[in-house]
């Protein structure tokens, strides 16, 4: 096992920081200080944070600006214009210089010792790419949410369609998109796509370029409030994502489309990709899947809605 104090000593060759933490925000002053003095007071202290402000309308701008000036692990850059949720969260990785990489969200918590655990894991196991601790649910105000989140299911599995598939058949909120990743793997994906549900294909994608590994502890505390995306209509969503964006087919075709593509541009062998595929069509004829595109509503893939607001 690493030391504290050892893994404090890692640097880049180049003398650049371990670890990259990449936060894109969007008017996020109340739950924003919060935020940043979690990912402040990590006891693994070598990384750079990365701030990417997409034209908030609100008082970001001057917290991040205050936080600067506390701290010069600490990079703010501002669209001149929102360019979308999907890119701000690229564009935090594109700026990255770190081995590694963290998302972060302007409204959630991490533990001290969050970064730290998962760095020991990926300094000590090549073969892992994402290290991620249990999540817990938090409301507005902070306090617990007497609601279980359950992770995915054993995503260290020796082989790439097994993996795959667990994260087709096991991921729902994805919150391990917001655990620490091997930079160079990330690199080799999709990123966030500009539809809903990227996040689980990104996090296909790098199943099947190596393994997870969960901590058995309750470090990352996701915080639930209204204003947050998963709470939008359908079109509402489409806007926050890509505000140029003209969608013509469904969020959920979209994610199909893009796990068919990441088993054929994977480095697998026939075997593996027929695992993959075969993953997909169960995953197509899950008939609950279907019912948001076919049925009219609030949440209609197509944004077919006949009730009147």
């Amino acid at each position: 096992m690493y030391t504290n104090t050892i893994i404090q000593g890692i640097k880049m060759n180049n003398n650049q920081p371990l670890v990259s933490i990449g936060l894109p925000v969007y008017n996020g002053e109340q739950f924003l200080r919060d935020a940043l003095d979690s990912l402040l007071k990590q006891t693994f202290e070598n990384f750079e944070l990365i701030i990417s402000d997409n034209a908030s309308t609100d008082n970001t701008e001057k917290i991040c600006r205050e936080y600067t000036k506390k701290d010069q692990r600490i990079r703010y850059y501002r669209n001149p214009e929102n360019i979308g949720a999907a890119r701000n969260f690229n564009r935090v990785f594109e700026l990255s210089k770190g081995k590694y990489f963290k998302w972060a969200a302007h409204d959630d918590i991490c533990a001290p010792s969050l970064i730290s655990v998962c760095v020991e894991v990926l300094e000590k196991e090549d073969s892992v790419v994402l290290c991620y601790p249990k999540t817990k649910l938090i409301n507005k105000d902070g306090n617990w949410l007497n609601v279980s989140y359950k992770s995915l299911g054993q995503t260290n599995f020796l082989e790439p369609q097994k993996r795959f598939d667990e994260i087709l058949t096991k991921a729902v909120w994805c919150f391990e998109i917001f655990g620490v990743m091997r930079r160079e793997m990330l690199g080799k994906t999709s990123l966030i796509g500009k539809y809903f549900g990227s996040d689980k294909v990104l996090l296909a994608e790098l199943s099947l370029l190596g393994q997870f590994q969960e901590i058995n502890q309750p470090l990352f505390f996701r915080r639930c409030h209204r204003e947050q995306a998963t709470n939008m209509t359908v079109d509402d969503k489409a806007i926050w994502i890509d505000p140029y964006s003209k969608r013509i087919i469904p969020f959920q075709l979209e994610a199909l489309i893009a796990y068919f593509y990441a088993t054929e541009k994977a480095p697998l062998n026939i075997r593996q990709k027929l695992g993959c595929y075969l993953s997909v069509i169960k995953l197509i004829i899950k008939l609950d899947k279907w019912k948001k595109i076919l049925l009219p509503g609030k949440y209609n893939y197509f944004g077919i809605n006949f009730i009147k607001k």
